[in-house]
Parts: structure tokens; C-alpha cells; sequence
């Protein structure tokens, strides 16, 4: 059985179906977002901050906290650059703002 063509005249792909080539794309680089140790900035502002910008729950910014307390810093997070960037500016103005000298800094993971 022959089904009728429904294309335009002159169409000369007869409803021959295309397929786009898609290229493969690579995922974006990722950055770990570190927050370092200092002798001044309180324990509890740690914990604020990490809760604040990090989406932390209270036992697991106690976690990084200590980690960042007894190891000399501990990771907050592992996102692209755009948002690495972004958390590292708002955490170290945060912490200027209520005159800490804590410092977040990002490396590539």
C-alpha cells in the first residue's frame, strides 16, 4: 500500500525525517569553596554563615565548622565558577559587614 505525500511541491526530502547533529559538550569546570581559618571570627558565625549562604543544616555546619576550626579550613561546597565566585563574594562581605576577618577563597576541585 502507497500512503499519499502530505509535503509541499517541491519538497525533496518526501518526508525523509532529519537528524541535528548534537554536538557533545563538556561539562563546566567545578570550584571548591573553602573557608579558612582565623584566631577571631566566633565559632557561631561560622555556623551562621554556613547555614546562611550554604544551605546547611545546623549539624552539618557544626561539622565543617570544627573542620574549619581544627584543620585550618574546610570545604563548603563544590559548584561551577559562576557560583563559586559568586559564594566567596558574599560570604567575605558578610563577614567585613559584621567586622570578622574570616576568608573564603575557591581552587578548582
Amino acid at each position: 500500500m502507497i500512503t499519499p505525500w502530505n509535503g509541499a511541491p517541491g519538497d525533496a526530502d518526501h518526508g525523509a525525517e532529519v537528524q541535528e547533529a548534537r554536538p557533545k559538550l563538556k561539562e563546566p569546570p567545578l570550584y571548591k569553596v573553602i573557608l579558612l581559618n582565623d584566631d577571631f571570627t566566633p565559632m557561631d558565625f561560622v555556623v551562621e554563615v554556613l547555614e546562611r549562604f550554604f544551605r546547611m543544616d545546623r549539624p552539618t555546619a557544626t561539622r565543617i565548622m570544627l573542620n574549619v576550626h581544627t584543620k585550618g579550613m574546610g570545604v563548603c561546597g563544590v559548584f561551577t565558577r559562576d557560583v563559586a565566585e559568586t559564594k566567596v563574594d558574599q560570604v567575605n562581605r558578610y563577614a567585613r559587614s559584621h567586622q570578622h576577618p574570616l576568608l573564603c577563597v575557591m581552587e578548582k576541585a
